[in-house]
């Protein structure tokens, strides 16, 4: 995997990745793009939110949304790493097995989420949750 992340100008930067997509990132009080902090939780949420999406389509549930809550919680110091995140999975369907949702989100967090096991490996406390809403 490679990647590049180019100065724009004050505190903002443009990360390209090895895949040719792009991000706008900025570091300061503009507003300019997403915050790197943030690129990371976001990234967790992805991560395991590809694979509930995933494990509960190979389980052919009829998933027809999902969204997934996340609160990170940092220390008001520098540095400032994550120390725990919250994720809530928001799975929205028909007929869907509480059962499968809930074993969706666990592998997630056991075993397939690179991004929130490499944090969990890290000292940060993950916590999974997850809701079912039947349409």
């Amino acid at each position: 995997m490679q990647g590049r992340v180019t100065w724009v100008d004050g505190l903002t930067f443009v990360g390209e990745a090895g895949s040719g997509n792009s991000v706008v990132m900025e570091g300061g009080r503009k507003n300019n793009g997403i915050r790197p902090m943030e690129m990371i939780l976001l990234g967790v949420g992805g991560c395991a939110s590809y694979d509930v999406v995933s494990i509960l389509q190979k389980a052919r549930q009829d998933i027809l949304s999902c969204h997934c809550e996340l609160n990170g919680e940092r220390p008001d110091a520098t540095p400032a790493p994550f120390t725990r995140i919250e994720m809530e999975f928001v799975v929205r369907g028909r007929g869907l097995k509480e059962a499968q949702v809930a074993r969706a989100v666990e592998l997630s967090a056991e075993k397939y989420c690179s991004a929130s096991i490499m944090l969990r490996n890290a000292g940060v406390e993950i916590v999974h949750s997850y809701r079912v809403e039947e349409l």
